[in-house]
């Protein structure tokens, strides 16, 4: 069924035994001076011990001051070379080629973290970084920026690295030089295609020329920058015969730039294999081996972009923090058995944009694989679990509980598993938060773990069960702001019951509350066609969202003709209107009026069971209402410490 998936592909001698790779992506887990760490070679060697074929490094900083975050890998001085020498051997072991990506971000880097101004070809500054006006390369300091990669790529080389590959992509350096949305010389590096070309063709021939002949050198581009004065697929395909006469052995096939990061990094509202078609474009002109990226999370949507003769290799970078085990899963036909990204980009790209260590919502162990405090350990003394509450967090604790040897039953009171989560799978875009139970659900029944549903866990239940440990995984309480006038009518529902449909709305319906519950309420509501209207005492709305999945569903939201009070508040609530006050002071027709004002921990039952005498772990929303991430890990640490 995936004989083409798992084919092998030879570039330069080296043999890439299956068509998977995990193509860069951000992580953070180096030192602040680049030196690889244990935490990270154990994270991309758990990749090589999952089956992917051909591995990417984060994108490496070609010097000091090439940085864009605090903890990326470096290759500008030769103390780095031991860390990834010892790095890529071990992922030799396990039968993948190892790539070492090098990168200048350009006017993107990060001036507190790269300690000196960014250099550009021009004195634009990047919109995300617009408080710095980048320095205008000299040509003296083109001249040694090429010797830079050069030198890099040396070093990768004596590292251990099958080869290197040049990020051309996402509007970082070598692009900037290339696009006339960021190129605006007139000398020898400017104006014409050609002088365009003239810096990243220099770099490619400087490269080849430094790991000669038996490694690979590949080269990863937007296809289409999407933006204004960008870079366009038909750009990007004329330039490609330039890159392949200077050295290049494949061409890595992504999108967009910096301000155009929902493409560049697609959340769940982006279609499978979105890229493809690109990919298919970058094919069409040139012979050159070629890898295609974007919300590719099942090994048989990617076997079928191959059978389409679209892309040679398949990219699955969020796929491999979800499950590193995909590829050896797929090759044995355990497709139920693989736990697939979601697209909510919150543990990876979240974390990464707000300074901290990327992780994975859906999988506890990234970026922990070599943490004793993480690792399943078998217990010499097994109790009796029982597991209250059958959502993320539950149901993580008891298939940790379980593997490590625990006696385990869960109960829930819903018919389904899943909790908030499996509600928040219901609007539109975000129904693969579904497959994530389904696993979970799977997986308990693999280990033998009865999940009991449509129950309420009473003292009397917990009574006949005599556990040894009770974990309350009992999830969160809608808020009813009883201050407002009418609260209490008929037409007042809440936004959980209308995602469950546990309640039908008007045709007119006010959504109160526009954080991410009360937008995605309000966009399901409008994806049945109804007439909706989200009221926010903030300056925003969806402000807890992560940004890039933020501008997809504010521009789903948008067009599907949702309208948008921000600061204003309810006032009252009448028998067929609603009384808004703050910036506009109106009152608005409603059938329906949904509550999404916030939540808060239900410990009920817990703090019963406890007063009774009960060792009780109370975990997830229930201790601290957060993300499902945030469940998960929690549900997995409460089980080890059992």
């Amino acid at each position: 069924m995936l004989d083409l998936l798992f084919s092998p592909l030879t570039i330069r001698g080296k043999v890439i035994k299956n068509r998977m790779v995990v193509p860069p992506m951000l992580m953070n887990y180096c030192q602040e001076d680049g030196t690889c760490t244990e935490r990270y070679a154990a994270y991309m060697e758990e990749k090589a011990k999952g089956g992917f074929g051909l591995i990417l490094t984060e994108n490496v900083a070609i010097t000091s001051v090439a940085k864009g975050y605090q903890w990326i890998p470096g290759l500008w001085k030769d103390a780095h070379i031991p860390g990834f020498r010892d790095m890529t051997d071990r992922i030799h072991r396990h039968g993948a080629v190892v790539m070492a990506q090098l990168n200048h971000p350009g006017r993107q880097a990060n001036a507190k973290y790269a300690k000196a101004q960014s250099w550009a070809p021009s004195a634009i500054p990047d919109p995300y970084t617009n408080d710095e006006i980048p320095h205008e390369m000299t040509i003296e300091e083109i001249h040694q920026t090429v010797k830079d990669f050069g030198d890099a790529a040396a070093r990768g080389i004596a590292a251990g690295f099958d080869g290197v590959e040049l990020h051309g992509a996402h509007g970082y350096m070598i692009p900037q030089f290339i696009s006339t949305y960021t190129n605006k010389r007139t000398d020898e590096y400017g104006g014409d295609l050609e002088a365009r070309l003239k810096f990243p063709l220099e770099v490619i021939r400087e490269v080849r020329a430094r790991i000669g002949e038996d490694h690979i050198l590949g080269y990863r581009l937007s296809a289409d920058e999407l933006v204004t004065g960008g870079m366009t697929i038909e750009d990007t395909k004329t330039i490609i015969p330039y890159l392949e006469a200077a050295g290049i052995d494949y061409v890595s096939v992504s999108v967009g730039v910096n301000i155009t990061d929902d493409v560049m990094i697609p959340s769940m509202y982006y279609r499978h294999g979105f890229n493809a078609d690109l990919a298919k474009e970058v094919k069409s002109v040139t012979r050159l081996p070629v890898i295609v990226v974007g919300r590719i999370n099942d090994p048989r949507v990617a076997n079928t972009i191959l059978v389409s003769g679209k892309a040679d290799l398949i990219g699955m970078a969020r796929q491999s923090l979800a499950d590193p085990e995909t590829p050896n899963k797929a090759k044995e036909g355990r497709f139920l058995d693989i736990r697939r990204c979601v697209g909510c980009l919150h543990g990876c790209v979240g974390h990464i944009d707000t300074g901290r260590r990327g992780t994975c919502e859906l999988n506890p162990m990234i970026g922990h694989e070599a943490d004793p405090d993480y690792q399943i350990r078998k217990t010499e003394t097994p109790k009796n679990v029982l597991i209250i509450g059958a959502g993320p967090g539950g149901l993580s604790a008891a298939i940790t509980a379980a593997q490590c040897g625990h006696h385990v039953k869960v109960y829930d009171k819903d018919k389904w598993v899943g909790g908030s989560y499996r509600i928040a799978s219901i609007p539109p875009g975000k129904g693969e938060i579904a497959n994530f139970c389904a696993w979970q659900a799977h997986t308990l029944k693999k280990l033998g773990v009865p999940v009991i549903l449509n129950t309420e866990v009473t003292k009397e239940l917990v009574e006949q069960e005599q556990p040894d440990v009770i974990i309350a995984a009992t999830g969160v309480t809608p808020i009813i702001p009883k201050k407002i006038p009418g609260v209490d009518k008929d037409l007042v529902v809440l936004g959980q019951d209308v995602l469950s449909s546990a309640v039908n709305t008007g045709q007119r319906v006010v959504v109160a509350g526009g954080g991410l519950v009360g937008v995605e309420v309000a966009n399901y509501l409008a994806s049945l066609l109804k007439d909706v209207t989200i009221v926010e005492m903030r300056e925003g709305i969806a402000l807890d969202e992560t940004p890039a999945p933020r501008k997809d569903l504010l521009r789903d939201i948008h067009n599907n003709g949702v309208r948008v009070l921000t600061e204003t508040s309810v006032k009252e609530i009448k028998e067929g209107s609603v009384v808004v006050t703050g910036k506009t002071e109106e009152e608005i027709p409603a059938d329906t009026v949904v509550l999404a004002i916030g939540r808060v921990s239900n410990t009920v039952l817990a703090d019963q069971l406890k007063e009774a005498g009960y060792d009780v772990r109370i975990i997830g929303d229930a201790h601290t209402p957060a993300l499902a991430g945030a469940a998960n890990r929690e549900g997995h640490l409460t089980a080890l410490s059992l």
